[in-house]
């Protein structure tokens, strides 16, 4: 089982790396506690910036930016991670999805996650990152998770989950979409399920 982390974090130190890895342990932690060992890859992209440029000015992607496209394809589920950028995503992070085939994401479980400096960028999950992926059509976890500056050491209130709750209970329901998929199996397209439904209607 594959499960494959875009970070598109900047700096070094990152936020955005962190909650990455805090997210990835959450959902390792309970794939292994569902009887499932995951390999895990992750895309600095930060490292593919003058990649991802040249492949969409020339169509073509050099051998590093091919293998971050092809560890995102072939995983088993993905977990994306962005810095706020001007009340959206970054651009790096929308040109790394950019140049990714547009049905290669299909039926494919991902958590989407995001950093910034105030709780008043935590909608751009919303209006913004599952935007994203419903067009792609992957299956975006529920619970998306935001990181403000002020979320890193907080527990949360007696009405709000902190940063460390909201982590592990996205990492779960990505672990829980990917094991509820058979391993290496290919995800049904939208024709197809209709078809079946259709084939299972009784009309008598």
């Amino acid at each position: 089982m594959k499960l494959t982390v875009v970070s598109a974090g900047l700096s070094t130190p990152s936020s955005t790396r962190l909650l990455a890895d805090r997210l990835t342990a959450a959902a390792r932690d309970e794939l292994t506690a569902r009887g499932r060992t995951p390999s895990t890859d992750v895309v600095e992209l930060r490292e593919l910036a003058g990649d991802i440029a040249h492949h969409l000015v020339t169509g073509f992607p050099p051998p590093r930016l091919s293998a971050a496209i092809d560890a995102v394809t072939a995983a088993d589920g993905l977990i994306v991670v962005t810095p706020v950028f001007a009340a959206s995503y970054s651009g790096l992070f929308k040109s790394f999805f950019d140049v990714i085939d547009p049905d290669a994401l299909t039926g494919k479980p991902v958590l989407t996650a995001a950093t910034g400096g105030t709780a008043r960028h935590s909608l751009v999950l919303e209006h913004a990152v599952r935007p994203l992926f419903a067009y792609l059509r992957a299956v975006v976890v529920p619970t998306a998770v935001f990181a403000a500056s002020e979320d890193w050491g907080s527990g949360g209130d007696e009405y709000t989950d902190g940063l460390p709750g909201r982590v592990r209970r996205a990492g779960a329901e990505l672990a829980a979409l990917m094991a509820a998929r058979p391993v290496g199996e290919e995800p049904e397209d939208d024709v197809t399920v209709l078809e079946r439904q259709l084939a299972d209607l009784r009309f008598d």
